[in-house]
């Protein structure tokens, strides 16, 4: 039986090319040979050899366990769940799993207002009813955190006939939930907890971390597992607890229902050779990336103007822990925007952090990387781009960006309103119609206007100003925002 010292799908994909067979079948690079020179020159025939479709005796079909079963089922040991699903439509496709699976039990389910655009895209495909419950929001850098437990708790009694809750932990600015007080409370209401753990694949590997979702007994969790431990992008988990509110099956089903039938197989390669890495190296590794990020953080503090999230936000309304792979950047005393430094850090030293807002920069380090060197790099590039900055003209009065306005109200579930009839008018014109389509300044993805929700001019207005000041828009048709789709609501 292999060990988690071993990669049973990749090897077998290695060995089946290594055979050089004849390919008489998808896809027509045929290994490299078929493919355009250029591809084979840029990716290399090694990779080519491995995109090899799915249904192939002795990888994915034949004697069981197949390798990629057995690499299944040692990410499940990995983790520690009781199932373990390879996903290749990203930690996006574990959301459409995870509403599609509560919709087997009902079609109410409370859910985190800041959950990621396709959560809504989920609530659209399974026809659930929401209840949003709201995140604690920082009152100074204006980010939403996690939702407190009181919080759920409060959301669960308004919606009778739940089924279930969604929470997401960590945050993109690295808030981490009471995540075992959340499942307390889902639990004491007889409902399974689902955790949107896109961002902490790499907790369960290193005691110096906050502990992971699975641990802390929530019931189904969703793993982007490319974004730190390392798998190619467009890979993912989803793990399933050991509770017994959730069925396996019923899973099972639906993470087929949403996933192409030519699933990549070098996307699944990568997913077992990241659990290797993580399970086997994880401690080593992320205790090296600590340490380097401690000086990271001390470097960016002394920088003129900047300073960092770090654990002294734990206790604050939300943020039960905190992941310190996540390094976020305060920004506020420089009199410049993040959008403005992210741009220069991008112009002058070829620099690209992972999100830029008014207030914050956010860089993502890997489990695996030397984040002595990346982190250092990026200090040096900060300090260039604050003195470009404090030279520049521009405004010390210049106008704060709003913090975000309320959500508008839910006049119909996101499936009725983007399945309804429909219409395309200019935007000042859709205030007060219902949107048939989702707003998110992207990133980090998270709505600012749900299909089914009634737009407001401050909602459309905060969008707008996210734009300006280089954001980019998911979901709308019109990524420029000039016009808006929105439903024709029947006259009474």
């Amino acid at each position: 039986m292999p060990s988690q010292d071993d990669t049973p799908y990749l090897d077998a994909l290695r060995a089946w090319a290594e055979r050089d067979p004849a390919r008489l079948h998808v896809p027509g690079h045929k290994g490299g040979a078929g493919a355009d020179p250029r591809l084979l020159d840029a990716v290399g025939k090694g990779a080519l050899s491995l995109d090899i479709p799915a249904l192939m005796w002795g990888i994915d079909v034949g004697v069981e366990p197949t390798p990629f079963a057995e690499a299944q089922r040692l990410a499940a040991e990995a983790w520690g769940a009781r199932r373990t699903w390879f996903l290749v439509n990203g930690a996006s496709q574990g959301n459409h799993v995870a509403l599609l699976t509560l919709a087997h039990r009902g079609d109410r389910v409370v859910l985190q207002r800041n959950a990621h655009s396709s959560t809504v895209d989920a609530l659209v495909l399974s026809g659930m009813r929401p209840t949003f419950a709201a995140p604690a929001l920082d009152p100074e850098l204006h980010v939403a955190h996690c939702l407190t437990p009181e919080t759920l708790d409060s959301a669960l009694r308004d919606t009778p006939g739940a089924v279930g809750a969604a929470v997401v932990s960590p945050t993109y600015f690295g808030a981490i939930a009471d995540v075992a007080a959340l499942a307390e409370i889902a639990h004491s209401h007889g409902v399974p907890l689902i955790v949107d753990e896109a961002w902490g694949a790499h907790l369960a590997f290193s005691d110096e971390l906050p502990a992971h979702a699975l641990a802390l007994g929530a019931d189904l969790v969703i793993s982007s597992t490319h974004k730190i431990v390392g798998s190619l992008t467009q890979s993912a988990m989803i793990h399933l607890g050991h509770g017994d509110l959730i069925d396996e099956e019923v899973v099972d089903r639906c993470v087929t229902l949403v996933e192409s039938t030519s699933p990549n197989a070098l996307l699944g390669a990568s997913l077992d050779s990241a659990r290797r890495a993580a399970a086997v190296d994880g401690r080593e590794l992320l205790g090296r990336t600590l340490r380097a990020l401690a000086d990271t953080r001390n470097g960016v503090r002394e920088v003129p103007g900047l300073d960092v999230l770090d654990e002294r936000l734990v206790g604050a309304p939300g943020v039960f822990g905190y992941d310190p792979l996540r390094l976020t950047i305060d920004v506020r005393g420089t009199q410049v925007s993040g959008y403005e430094l992210a741009r220069l850090l991008r112009e002058q030293d070829d620099v690209h952090v992972e999100l830029a807002g008014e207030n914050v920069v956010v860089a993502v380090f890997g489990m695996g990387e030397d984040a002595s060197v990346t982190g250092a790099r990026l200090v040096a590039a900060l300090h260039r781009a604050v003195e470009t900055a404090s030279v520049e003209e521009r405004d010390p009065e210049r106008e704060a960006f709003a913090p975000p306005p309320p959500w508008g109200e839910l006049a119909m579930t996101p499936r009725e309103a983007f399945l309804g009839h429909q219409e395309v008018v200019p935007v000042r014109e859709a205030v007060g119609r219902v949107a048939a389509e989702s707003l998110a300044a992207y990133p980090p993805g998270i709505p600012n206007v749900l299909p089914g929700e009634r737009l407001t001019a401050e909602t459309l207005d905060y969008i707008q100003q996210a734009l300006d000041h280089g954001g980019s828009l998911r979901g709308a048709s019109d990524r420029a925002l000039r016009t808006l789709r929105v439903v024709v609501e029947r006259s009474a």
